[in-house]
């Protein structure tokens, strides 16, 4: 059984997110949370906490064993952008986006 949590308009863009994203697809939650802990980027605490989330819902709503899940899927998405403009020289104006994004993570237990 797969299990899932979704932090939504999260206030990073997808690309950076991605990063984190990439690095603890696949592994177990123990794990994952480690390297996010260690990783000197403020990304970190909020991929964290999605991961957490979705380990939480599987122990309380599945009786799942935290030790034993392993997230199956996580992936990022553009969510809305926010855009703005910047004054610049003779009267010009520059847009500039405020990404922001969504990030899913799918947790399971794995079979031994």
């Amino acid at each position: 059984m797969e299990v899932r949590a979704v932090s939504k308009d999260t206030g990073i863009s997808p690309r950076k997110v991605r990063l984190l994203v990439d690095m603890v697809r696949g592994k177990k939650v123990d794990e994952a949370l480690t390297l996010l802990k260690f990783t000197p980027t403020p990304t970190a605490r909020v991929v964290a906490k999605v991961v957490k989330s979705a380990a939480a819902n599987a122990e309380n709503n599945f009786q799942m064993e935290p030790a034993d899940l392993r997230i199956v899927h996580i992936f990022t998405g553009g969510a809305r952008t926010l855009k703005r403009f910047r004054p610049r020289a003779r009267g010009r104006a520059n847009r500039i986006l405020k990404r922001s994004s969504h990030i899913t993570v799918v947790v399971s237990e794995e079979e031994e």
